[in-house]
C-alpha cells in the first residue's frame, strides 16, 4: 500500500508542477502516465489477493 501511496503523490505532484509552469508539459504527460500506473498496480494487487485465497473444503 506504501508503493501505491507514493507513485500517487508523485504523479500528482507532478501533473500539478506540468500544469502550471510554463513549458513543462512533458511532466504533466509522465504525471498521468504515472497515476494510470498507480491504479493499474492497485488493481493488479487486488485481484492477485482474491485469486490468492484459497476457499475452505
Amino acid at each position: 500500500m506504501a508503493f501505491f501511496l507514493v507513485l500517487l503523490s508523485s504523479a500528482i505532484a507532478l501533473v500539478i508542477i506540468g500544469a502550471l509552469v510554463d513549458g513543462m508539459l512533458y511532466l504533466l504527460s509522465i504525471g498521468v502516465l504515472l497515476f494510470v500506473a498507480a491504479v493499474l498496480y492497485l488493481l493488479v494487487r487486488s485481484v492477485w489477493r482474491l485469486h490468492r485465497r484459497r476457499p475452505a473444503h
